[in-house]
């Protein structure tokens, strides 16, 4: 049974939809990744598996059906978010941001707080650092930080390197990598950077126009060659 498993679903904002049909689905601890450009509809996904946009269809995680929960019953269900627009609170520390995704899982505060500063040395050392005095990537750590403080079994990552230079996506790599091999998370993420979600994920579904329109392996997808010129900047 897959560990989230999402079919026909539709969303909409009033009357207007923004996506349709979309089937998909991740396996325990594997990596996905949603590759589409700006507008395609790959934060209304996230956003409608969380319970934040009015949809249709069916999103199932561990068996259960949740669309239709409240945001925090996804939560409490396992699933972690990390916005692209981040939500942070700037004029409150590191620590402070971190300790708002901790009212679910109190029990767990000092060891997912321990793990969070394992992973991200750097929120250690600026624990009473405001966010607002922060970089783009110290942002995001924090904000994949405050998602991990609600022990997920699933985490979801909108966008994780947009605006970030080269060196700090790695980081960002390596932390989703780790997040999935060492610790068993499932992560979907979405990204219109498709070669940093190729060299990541271990399966790909490209989303146009609200669509999924393409799925696959990275090889798979970089052997379809108007795909791979539109989306890798390469020719099988």
């Amino acid at each position: 049974m897959p560990d989230i498993e999402i079919k026909k679903l539709c969303a909409f904002y009033g009357k207007a939809q923004a996506l349709s049909d979309l089937d998909l689905s991740a396996s325990e601890g594997e990596i996905i990744a949603i590759i589409g450009a700006n507008g395609a509809g790959k934060s209304t996904l996230l956003d409608g598996i969380m319970g934040l946009v009015t949809c249709t269809g069916s999103v199932r995680v561990g068996g259960d059906e949740m669309l239709g929960k409240s945001s925090s019953a996804t939560v409490a269900k396992g699933i972690g978010y990390a916005p692209e627009r981040f939500n942070l609170f700037p004029y409150m520390s590191v620590k402070a941001n971190l300790m708002v995704g901790a009212h679910t899982a109190r029990e767990d505060v000092q060891t997912n707080l321990e793990t969070v500063y394992r992973l991200f040395p750097r929120l250690a050392e600026r624990k009473n650092q405001e966010t607002a005095t922060q970089s783009g990537g110290e942002r995001q750590m924090v904000s994949l930080g405050r998602a991990l403080m609600t022990s997920p079994s699933i985490l979801l990552v909108d966008e994780p390197t947009i605006g970030l230079a080269p060196k700090v996506c790695l980081e960002i790599s390596e932390i989703l990598r780790r997040l999935s091999t060492e610790m068993g998370l499932t992560v979907v993420v979405t990204e219109q950077n498709a070669n940093f979600a190729l060299s990541l994920a271990e399966r790909i579904y490209v989303l146009e126009g609200g669509k999924i329109t393409s799925s696959g392996t990275a090889d798979e997808l970089t052997k379809d060659d108007a795909l791979a010129q539109s989306y890798f900047g390469t020719k099988h």
